[in-house]
């Protein structure tokens, strides 16, 4: 499966893209195997996407939830949590 990820403000400046286009095994189907699959990298990637860090996602432009079942050709953007004051 082909997906189109993004990542924005601090993730993307961490793991140093905001843009990548990638080629998933068949295995990998959700939002949080994809995560799983994308710590495996080792690094940086393993830092800010682990379980138990906050990351919000969306795909194509909705926000999900972890479980969120991955589609072919889909844009999948990971941001960090937003605070403010």
């Amino acid at each position: 499966m082909k997906l189109e990820l993004r990542f924005f403000a601090s993730l993307r400046e961490v793991l140093g893209t905001g843009l990548e286009t990638i080629e998933l095994p068949e295995e990998v189907r959700t939002i949080s195997q994809l995560r799983s699959y994308l710590c495996a990298r080792g690094g940086a990637w393993s830092n800010v996407l682990a379980e138990g860090k906050v990351v919000r996602c969306a795909l194509n432009h909705e926000m999900v939830d972890a479980n969120a079942a991955l589609q072919e050709g889909a844009e999948v953007a990971f941001f960090p949590p937003v605070t403010g004051g």
